[in-house]
């Protein structure tokens, strides 16, 4: 037996010695390694924080110690430790467990996280709240992987008051942040300062002065106040203690002892506590340590090898090749991505033409004014960028881009559904919030050849900003001769028909492909989705019955739209609109997703086979 056969909760944890917890820590490695290489997700992070994880279940109590992991992709070891262990195979499987935490899944997973940057303002709230209450136990943020680059992390630090006693931030420090470390003296320091003996030896100390009649009280204050002015003195990391934290660090991350003391010397404190830690990411697997970043989240691999099981052109490919092509023979393109160089395929860009790329790290809303400035004084900047992170700069997108009549160029990747990564990260929101930015045009290829076409437009013949939404993955069914003649929208079939399926992007291939089995039918394949071209009213005003397949949010989606647009024209088709309801989607494959939302080819059959009778 293994020492992870017998831990089934945290508190199984408190019972084993150092060494048996460092025999766990292996052991949990080699279950994130073989989960991940079957099923996909974020390894390389998870990794790194095996033994920090374990430390924590060793010295605090959850779920009422609440342990808040920033993104939630280092949550793994968190849930294997939490009563998840018999199903991690399942991780990122439809109907199994989530990539990332959960609090439907598990009491001890405190907040439901799938972006950047949220967990202190969130834990600066919990331990608010726990304050206010009466309420016993600490609140520990988990920060890092790139997390403190954005910008919401710095306005919670800046809101965590002196008056927080009960609050920890830990920073998992493994060279994607910005943090910087500190000298060989605070190194030092912080082995003393963590030490039980120390830390008892001090409050002695403290407790002895402050009951010297008269002066004590006085005395102690000035030793308090010393010994502030001291650690800034030999710490070069001041920030942190000048908002108002005790600063301890930094510690090694894969040292269980050392990480036990000084997370007992946190949850002793009466103020709030930042620990500053050093780890390894990707640490115990050699391919993940050696690229973290391909490790960071990566499909089904050979474990063996390190090698990605599926591989070859996608649509993120192809929009780099595509940059790359444009940047060559016009010196104003420049590209722009919050910390996604290689998921939004620019890595090739990056080498070709560093002086015009910019990775601006995890901050979203800062990359789309940044793109604004770049526009203003000329050249002509396209932010790559996941559908679901555009979400994060709709103000931006609105105030500094739109307003200001800017020619900034939106490559929206991951549009639609995005499979296993769940609820926070499909990409089905962006054609609603867009359809109301004043002067923004969009466009939704379907082919690789489509989405070369439409950013030369978009770029060279289009006035103000311009969005390009792509989905996941590679090209599907294209009809025998289909070919993009920059056209705003494309009909297949004879228009004469009674029923006419409209739809665009992805679903396209879906609807095509379900043409060719269906009876009195033609399709209308919108190229641009914003503004919908005024003609194609008049191609679909005669059809008895209009479907409109979206993958997308219904509401406020482009399907709304039409349907309003048909309204106003005075259309008298009967129209039915098949898009996500008000809900959700859940972790699924992309197959799965399409079938669930009768978006896939045989639900397109059966849909418009009943309406006819059939």
């Amino acid at each position: 037996m293994s020492i992870l056969d017998g831990v089934d909760s945290p508190k199984d944890i408190k019972k084993l010695n150092i060494e048996e917890l460092n025999e766990l820590c292996g052991d949990i490695r080699k279950m994130l390694i073989s989960t991940v290489s079957q099923n996909g997700g974020h390894l390389a992070s998870n990794l790194g924080v095996v033994e920090l994880t374990v430390a924590l279940h060793k010295v605090f109590n959850s779920p009422a110690d609440q342990i808040v992991f920033d993104v939630g992709h280092q949550c793994y070891t968190h849930k294997i430790l939490t009563g998840r262990k018999n199903d991690f195979a399942t991780l990122r499987t439809e109907g199994g467990i989530s990539g990332f935490t959960r609090p439907n899944e598990s009491e001890h997973d405190i907040f439901s996280s799938g972006h950047s940057s949220t967990s202190i303002s969130a834990a600066v709230g919990l331990a608010k709240a726990k304050q206010i209450k009466g309420e016993k136990g600490k609140v520990i943020a988990i920060i890092g992987d790139g997390a403190l680059t954005g910008g919401l992390a710095y306005e919670a630090l800046n809101n965590c008051c002196d008056d927080i006693s009960n609050l920890i931030v830990i920073l998992n420090d493994n060279n994607m942040s910005i943090s910087r470390n500190v000298g060989t003296m605070a190194k030092n320091l912080t082995t003393i300062r963590t030490s039980p003996r120390y830390v008892t030896f001090k409050s002695s100390i403290q407790r002895g002065l402050a009951k010297i009649p008269k002066i004590g009280a006085q005395i102690s204050r000035t030793f308090t106040l010393f010994n502030a002015r001291l650690r800034k003195r030999l710490y070069h990391s001041t920030f942190f203690e000048d908002l108002g934290f005790r600063y301890y660090g930094p510690i090694d991350g894969h040292d269980i002892d050392a990480l036990i003391d000084v997370l007992k010397v946190a949850k002793a404190h009466t103020h709030s506590v930042f620990i500053h830690i050093n780890t390894v990411k990707g640490k115990g697997y050699d391919p993940a340590e050696k690229n973290p970043t391909q490790f960071h989240g990566i499909g089904r691999f050979d474990i063996n090898t390190g090698e990605p099981k599926s591989s070859g052109k996608n649509f993120s490919s192809s929009f780099g090749e595509t940059m790359c092509r444009f940047a060559e023979n016009d010196g104003r393109i420049c590209c722009v991505t919050a910390a996604m160089a290689e998921g939004t395929g620019l890595c090739e860009f990056s080498k070709k033409y560093p002086k015009r790329f910019f990775d601006v790290g995890i901050a979203e809303q800062h990359a789309v004014t940044f793109s604004s400035g770049l526009a203003k004084n000329g050249m002509v900047p396209v932010f790559a960028v996941y559908s679901t992170f555009l979400q994060r700069s709709y103000d931006q997108i609105i105030h500094d881009v739109s307003m200001q009549n800017l020619k900034v160029v939106f490559a929206i990747d991951r549009a639609g559904f995005v499979g296993e990564d769940g609820e926070s990260h499909q990409g089905i929101y962006d054609t609603a919030f867009l359809n109301s930015v004043v002067g923004l045009t969009v466009f939704s290829p379907t082919y690789y050849s489509e989405l070369e076409a439409m950013f030369y437009e978009g770029i060279y013949k289009i006035k103000g900003a311009v969005a390009i939404r792509y989905p996941r993955g590679n090209e599907r069914h294209k009809p025998e001769n289909y070919e993009y003649k920059h056209e705003p929208f494309y009909v297949l079939g004879n228009d004469k028909a009674e029923n006419c399926i409209v739809t665009y992007g992805r679903l396209f291939s879906e609807c095509s492909k379900a043409y060719e089995s269906l009876e009195n039918t033609f399709v209308v394949k919108l190229n641009r989705i914003k503004p919908i071209d005024e003609n194609v009213f008049e191609t679909v005003k005669n059809s008895k019955k209009i479907f409109f397949y979206e993958e997308g949010i219904k509401s406020g989606g482009v399907g709304e739209v039409f349907a309003s647009m048909l309204a106003e024209r005075n259309v008298k088709s009967l129209f039915k609109l098949i898009a996500v309801d008000d809900e959700f989607v859940k972790q699924a494959g992309v197959e799965s997703q399409l079938s669930h939302y009768k978006l896939d080819v045989n639900s397109i059959i059966e849909e418009v086979n009943n309406a006819q009778g059939k």
